[in-house]
């Protein structure tokens, strides 16, 4: 009889990552499905007034108006939810696009210049502990109601986040990479471009998805200001009409949407810097 006997494999479906991913994916549903059981038990014993806390299904029902021409009646304020959706995302990436490219080398200059250090970097700590309502007012008092306020507005709510975490990378990057390549003779930008910034890129792109997240918080602000279309100027409209259902739908497409943003930037992360987070 032989010594060892071999263990009966093990269902295909939960062996190795897949399974595991599988199984992660599950537990999420089920903790989506129990939440929206509670909720609707909520609603149900009227814990809360509906016009308060609307059904799951009345949420879901004004989104599908919102998405559709019904009645002709187009979607929520003449425009689609998905023409809402696109007006937020497209001031988001305007202003955290500007963010990352200004954010970044304003970051590369603080972490390696000492003198733009002491005069800079206090004033990106001031904007980054400022709430984007602070200055909401005065940039509609410089550039109007259009479209300029709102983009300054996300720029600057997400340029802080960007260049502190550049200059925090740069700072790390070892000295003894940096030594190394000016001993092979590595001038000035080259050593910036060829050693600093490669090491210093997965806290930058940290950095970057930081400030898409803080762009995301603020796309209700910015919008609050003749914010049509846009899915924050259509939560802000349907605040002042007590509209619940709407303003519970547009959170939920903001959320959604950027964790679907987020997982873009962790995929580009990865493709970028595969080598972080393994030994």
């Amino acid at each position: 009889m032989s010594a060892a006997v071999a263990a009966p494999a093990r269902p295909a479906a939960v062996r190795g990552p897949r399974g595991g991913a599988l199984r992660w994916t599950a537990l999420r549903a089920l903790a989506l499905a129990v939440l929206l059981a509670a909720w609707e038990l909520v609603v149900r014993l009227e814990v809360w007034p509906r016009v308060l806390v609307p059904a799951p299904g009345e949420v879901w029902h004004q989104l599908v108006l919102a998405s559709t021409v019904h009645d002709g009646v187009r979607g929520y304020s003449g425009h689609l939810l998905g023409e809402h959706l696109a007006a937020s995302l497209g001031r988001i990436a305007q202003g955290t696009g500007w963010a990352v490219l200004f954010g970044t080398a304003l970051g590369l200059a603080i972490g390696t210049l000492r003198p733009v250090a002491v005069v800079l970097e206090p004033a990106v700590t001031f904007l980054r502990t400022l709430p984007p309502l602070a200055y909401l007012s005065l940039l509609v008092i410089w550039f109007g109601i259009d479209e300029a306020p709102k983009v300054w507005l996300l720029l600057i709510a997400a340029l802080p986040p960007v260049a502190a975490s550049t200059a925090a990378a740069v700072r790390g990057v070892p000295a003894d990479l940096v030594e190394a390549a000016r001993a092979l003779g590595a001038g000035r930008w080259s050593l910036l471009g060829g050693v600093v910034l490669p090491a210093a890129l997965p806290e930058i792109l940290t950095g970057v998805r930081i400030a898409l997240g803080v762009a995301y918080t603020s796309v209700v602000a910015a919008e609050t200001i003749n914010g049509v279309p846009g899915i924050g100027g259509m939560i802000r409209d349907a605040q002042r009409y007590n509209q619940t259902a709407v303003v519970i739908g547009g959170i939920l497409v903001v959320g959604l949407s950027g964790i679907v943003l987020d997982g873009l930037l962790r995929a580009v992360e990865h493709l970028t810097v595969p080598w972080r987070g393994r030994s």
